[in-house]
């Protein structure tokens, strides 16, 4: 079945992204140095023979390719192997992952919520005072750096007016300005994608039929002129996602956010192979996964594009 088929294809394109991506990790991170030599620098009596049981007993004196397919079997298992430091990579990935998932949802949900109606209503009055001013603070949020804006957020909100909490995470009160520093970079981006997406359907000659039916104007927008245009907005907000991991990893490191970000950034200082392999290849996986569930989201969105 065409379906089936489709779904096959993306499924096969979804592995051999991930594969690529996890062999160029597993082989660049090895080329930071020797961490049993890090692991060991304080140590002034250390022989060689001491490094190569060290090397022996972490599985490091092992072929690349035997390393990583012994990497590749525990993430598809879902034994990650142990840290060279912190014990058990499933168990600090279990820590870090939902509070980078809870981040990223929140900051494409601030990001939903302020760039559809903006772009809508900057289409909707093209040229006028209002679209200017948000073409313009598009142009400024874009302009933005996303750990320089996070950290003038704190000084406001944090510092100056201690309303929330400048780092960590104690609860709900904690997220709000992680997430909206991501959530407004990814807006200044969202609202132009909103803006022109909607002028290009508003002069559809199907917007003008609707129009001349007698039908509302919030029922011409809402219901025809801004489903068709999901197709483009789901896209690109899907490819945005890679942008969001991106941008989490930084954010999360100013506000000393518990998330793979921060975890990943700690594996890199401490050359850990077995956490950052994990981190990063999840991290990748949930980017591929994303597109791959935009794909498949098309199909709900127009018909047109199941029947071919």
């Amino acid at each position: 079945m065409p379906v089936i088929r489709f779904i096959t294809v993306r499924l096969l394109q979804a592995i051999l992204v991930t594969l690529a991506v996890t062999l160029f990790v597993a082989f660049a991170i090895r080329l930071t140095g020797d961490p049993v030599v890090m692991m060991t620098s304080e140590s002034s009596n250390v022989t060689e023979d001491d490094l190569n049981r060290i090397r022996e007993a972490l599985g490091l004196n092992q072929p690349f390719l035997v390393q990583y397919y012994e990497f590749i079997k525990s993430l598809v298992t879902g034994d990650l192997g142990n840290s060279f430091f912190r014990g058990p990579v499933r168990d600090l990935v279990a820590v870090a992952m939902p509070a980078t998932l809870l981040l990223a949802a929140a900051s494409m949900l601030v990001s939903i919520v302020i760039s559809i109606p903006l772009g809508i209503y900057s289409a909707i009055h093209k040229g006028g005072f209002s679209d200017q001013v948000i073409r313009v603070l598009s142009l400024v949020g874009l302009s933005f750096p996303n750990f320089w804006l996070g950290i003038m957020l704190v000084l406001l909100f944090s510092i100056t007016f201690p309303i929330f909490p400048a780092s960590g995470y104690s609860g709900l009160s904690s997220l709000v300005l992680p997430a909206v520093t991501i959530g407004i970079i990814l807006t200044a981006t969202n609202v132009r994608l909103v803006r022109t997406t909607m002028l290009e359907i508003l002069s559809a000659q199907y917007v003008m039929v609707a129009r001349a039916k007698g039908l509302s104007e919030r029922k011409v927008i809402y219901k025809h002129a801004l489903r068709n245009g999901a197709i483009a907005l789901v896209t690109f907000m899907g490819l945005q996602f890679g942008n969001l991991i991106g941008g989490l990893v930084v954010v999360e490191l100013v506000f000393n956010w518990p998330g793979m970000g921060t975890l990943s950034v700690e594996a890199i200082a401490q050359r850990d192979y077995p956490l950052l392999q994990a981190t990063v290849s999840i991290l990748a996986i949930m980017i591929v996964g994303v597109n791959l569930a935009v794909d498949l989201i098309y199909g709900l969105i127009d018909p047109r594009i199941r029947v071919a």
